[in-house]
């Protein structure tokens, strides 16, 4: 490219290359390494635009290695490097808990056991919020400990009880369960009447963890540093409408069905869901045929 200022001898003189060399060079046909690494390149920046410019090394090689490439991770970040991709990183989520000295909270049923053998035995709740031009937009959501999976959400432009009752109505219509155990923090919407009637009603089991501990709900608090990291902390929304649209798309668009996660084998929600339904069929199928 500098050939319009300089000539091949003197170029040839100053980098210390022979001219035969520096033509046989040019006539060299790309290694077998280059065009395999230009095909990974292209798949890789495919991966990163799909998963909404957030996924960094690992959740980039789990997509590779689904779709059977055999690739290294040093060998995916020495590619990402080259061509100026990354990940988002997360940032430590503020708490927003206020709690009503006059309402009993309920036992705490956890004690920080997060972990679940199957779907809809644990689901943690939790609010935030999410800043807009118009002022904030308060979301409410209720996720399955066992897949990771919203299951439940809300949003309003108030803190008022009815959006955590909003949340839980949802994921009581999609899952139907039976005597799952909600967790939550001692907030007021939380310890409310109308909540714990809510609960008493439908069969299910609130918890509530210590007041100011975030280690007594810090899977909730995980989502909501990946839905500020990965939507809130890359757009400036100027009416709650907008927050709303692009809340709705992260949750049910790309973070239950596409996004991977790490403490699943980085595989998505609904994907892991999936498996284990078909794991529990194969084996009910061969109890039935013995």
């Amino acid at each position: 490219m500098n050939q319009a200022d300089h000539s091949v001898s003197t170029m040839c003189r100053v980098l210390g290359v022979s001219r035969s060399g520096y033509y046989a060079w040019r006539k060299r046909l790309p290694s077998v390494r280059s065009i395999e690494d230009e095909r990974l390149t292209q798949r890789i920046e495919a991966i990163h635009e799909e998963s909404r410019g957030t996924y960094g090394v690992p959740r980039v090689h789990a997509e590779l290695i689904e779709a059977d490439e055999r690739v290294s991770r040093k060998r995916i970040a020495r590619l990402m490097r080259d061509c100026g991709l990354r990940g988002v990183c997360r940032r430590k989520w503020v708490t927003t808990t206020v709690r009503n000295a006059h309402d009993r909270p309920a036992p705490d049923l956890v004690d920080r056991d997060f972990s679940a053998a199957a779907p809809n035995e644990l689901w943690v709740a939790d609010i935030t919020f999410v800043p807009t031009w118009e002022g904030f937009l308060y979301l409410a959501v209720v996720l399955d400990v066992f897949g990771r999976r919203i299951v439940g959400w809300s949003m309003a432009n108030h803190l008022r009880t009815a959006l955590v009752l909003n949340a839980l109505e949802m994921a009581l219509d999609q899952r139907k369960p039976n005597g799952v155990i909600h967790h939550s923090d001692q907030g007021s919407q939380y310890t409310s009447i109308a909540f714990g009637n809510r609960c008493k009603k439908a069969g299910v089991r609130p918890s509530m963890g210590t007041v100011g501990d975030c280690f007594d709900n810090a899977m909730c608090a995980s989502f909501f540093a990946t839905l500020e990291c990965e939507l809130i902390d890359r757009v400036v929304f100027r009416t709650r409408q907008e927050a709303r649209l692009a809340v709705f798309d992260f949750i049910e668009g790309f973070y239950n069905p596409k996004r991977r996660h790490s403490s699943i084998g980085y595989l998505s929600p609904v994907n892991f869901e999936a498996r284990w339904a078909q794991t529990q069929q194969s084996h009910s199928g061969e109890l039935t045929s013995k």
